[in-house]
């Protein structure tokens, strides 16, 4: 693997532990697709720094259990939005 793609797997994995941001608000801040941030924090980072992936896991998987809450609370305000304006 090259020191590029291991330091920027690193910049990830701590830039999510410090603001608990999501995959898809990191990858824009990286420039990157959240293909390759999912790709570098699941599998690259355990195989360089397995405390780190098992911190930035906890973080992963409690996005995922509360997913299905976000994505009801944007409908929400996609149709709530949409009725104000008509």
């Amino acid at each position: 693997m090259h020191d590029y793609i291991k330091d920027r797997t690193i910049k990830i994995a701590e830039h999510l532990l410090e603001t608990k941001k999501t995959v898809r608000v990191i990858a824009k801040d990286f420039g990157v697709s959240k293909s390759t941030v999912h790709k570098d924090l699941t599998e690259r980072l355990p195989a360089i720094n397995p405390a780190l992936a098992k911190e930035v896991k906890e973080v992963l998987d409690y996005h995922k259990s509360i997913r299905h809450i976000r994505g009801g609370e944007a409908t929400r305000k996609k149709y709530r939005d949409q009725t104000t304006t008509v």
